[in-house]
């Protein structure tokens, strides 16, 4: 999809699909204009979903934290991966149907919200087990789960991230739990849902109806991919994880529609551009030099920015860029600025 030039970037979408962490806010503090942003949005009437691989807490906990930070949030904006699972198993099995739940109690409320039965044993027979974080979650569980998998239940993963974060560094998440018994039944889980999956954002999309949904995220593997695979197109905004020589580098499979330095970018088109640009764009021209690029010319961060893509996705030159002179201004801070420049 290509914008009207000069017009905004949400006007294209009857959706916005935001990441949390990194988008929405950092760890317990909203980044600065996403109160503004998402407000901003409501007063249109425009539609918001909150998307998230986490399944330890049901939607309205976190409706419930983003409103305690400013951030407007109803339970039915936010679509975690428990619910998104709920929903899934919803659609493939009867109601009443036997679940077995490794897992936090809102993942367990979550299938029970859905019209159908948490388990915990496979001698009850579940027809499906569903798998995700839960800090109780210790060998008896993964065993019964392992039983009832061999004994034909469709299994279903929540999420896969390897790695959750703390205030003392990060933990081991799902995707930890989930290699356990991938190495006990040498195969892997039938259905993924969690980013970068496409299940999380294709629930997501459905609630856009006949319109277009674009999602926001902060993280090229995660969110940029989960949008690709499902074919949704994407903003990264570059306030959270992923960087200007990470997306300099990204492969096809995690290369975003849109890029902006903040949320601003789905109101001010000059606060958001499309990528790639041109070669030569608003100014700057990038040319491959050495294995690398350069980069040479003046004007907007975010035509720079476009340009370098261009180049360097086309090339394969990666993130090496440097100025063609001592001249010119450089585009990022020295923290933004890709390695060997």
């Amino acid at each position: 999809m290509t914008r009207d030039a000069g017009g905004r970037l949400v006007d294209g979408y009857s959706l916005v699909v935001f990441d949390l962490d990194g988008v929405i806010y950092l760890i317990d503090r909203p980044i600065p204009g996403a109160v503004e942003a998402v407000g901003r949005l409501h007063a249109e009437g425009r539609a918001v979903v909150y998307a998230t691989n986490n399944a330890s807490r049901r939607s309205s906990e976190v409706a419930d934290l983003l409103t305690g930070m400013g951030v407007p949030a109803r339970p039915e904006e936010v679509l975690t991966s428990a619910a998104a699972s709920a929903e899934l198993l919803r659609d493939r099995l009867p109601a009443g149907a036997a679940v077995l739940v490794v897992g936090a109690d809102a993942l367990r409320a979550e299938i029970a919200a859905v019209g159908l039965r948490p388990v915990s044993r496979a001698d009850e027979s579940p027809a499906a087990v569903v798998q995700g974080y839960g800090p109780q979650v210790g060998w008896a569980e993964l065993a019964e789960a392992s039983l009832a998998v061999r004994a034909g239940a469709l299994w279903i993963a929540t999420n896969t991230d390897r790695t959750l974060p703390s205030g003392r560094g990060p933990l081991p998440g799902n995707g930890s739990l989930v290699a356990v018994l991938r190495t006990a039944l040498d195969r892997e889980p039938d259905v993924v849902v969690g980013k970068p999956e496409p299940a999380l954002f294709g629930t997501a999309a459905r609630r856009a109806g006949q319109g277009r949904a674009l999602v926001v995220g902060d993280r090229l593997d995660t969110d940029i991919e989960g949008a690709r695979r499902a074919g949704l197109d994407s903003l990264l905004v570059l306030t959270g994880v992923s960087d200007v020589p990470e997306l300099l580098a990204a492969p096809p499979q995690r290369r975003p529609t849109y890029v902006s330095c903040d949320l601003a970018g789905l109101f001010d088109p000059a606060a958001a551009v499309r990528v790639p640009g041109a070669a030569e764009t608003g100014g700057w021209s990038v040319t491959v030099r050495d294995g690398g690029l350069e980069l040479a010319g003046a004007g907007r961060t975010l035509d720079a920015l476009a340009a370098l893509c261009a180049v360097g996705w086309a090339a394969g030159a990666g993130p090496r860029v440097r100025p063609a002179s001592p001249g010119p201004a450089r585009p990022w801070p020295p923290s933004a600025w890709p390695a060997d420049a």
